[in-house]
């Protein structure tokens, strides 16, 4: 069986990682995590990309349903904002796990609603950057 393929879309400032808000998300940059992901989960074929804009990561959400077995999605504000992201995800026919490094239910109450999750496989919230560690291994060990 061959490496199943998984991207993950981080959306607007998570390219900050490792600089805003350490007492947070640390002080480690995304790239870095990325390169652990990648040695912990050998038999997936991980890839990344972020974006601040909306549209490209649509555009990359459709990308990904043509090339990926799945997809972990961080959109961060655009969670709470983007009906135009949920549907994308309703749309592309792959599994998608939402994932947020924070507790989005111990923040602010505009942050407590989601456009994604009524369209993905599940979510995993709050556990910091093992969220997509979590999201990792749901996708190593789906049959």
């Amino acid at each position: 069986m061959s490496n199943r393929k998984i991207r993950i879309i981080n959306g607007p400032n998570l390219n900050l990682l490792g600089t805003r808000e350490p007492e947070i998300y640390g002080n480690t940059t995304f790239e870095e995590h990325l390169q652990d992901f990648q040695k912990a989960f050998p038999y997936l074929e991980i890839d990344y990309f972020q974006s601040n804009v909306e549209g490209e990561l649509i555009n990359n959400l459709h990308e990904a349903a043509r090339e990926k077995d799945g997809v972990i999605l961080n959109a961060g504000a655009y969670t709470h904002t983007s009906v135009a992201l949920g549907d994308a995800v309703k749309a592309i026919g792959i599994p998608v796990v939402e994932v947020h490094i924070s507790n989005i239910f111990s923040r602010e109450d505009f942050r407590h609603v989601s456009y994604i999750a009524p369209y993905c496989k599940g979510s995993v919230i709050g556990f910091g950057m093992n969220s997509y560690r979590m999201a990792l291994r749901y996708f190593a060990e789906m049959v």
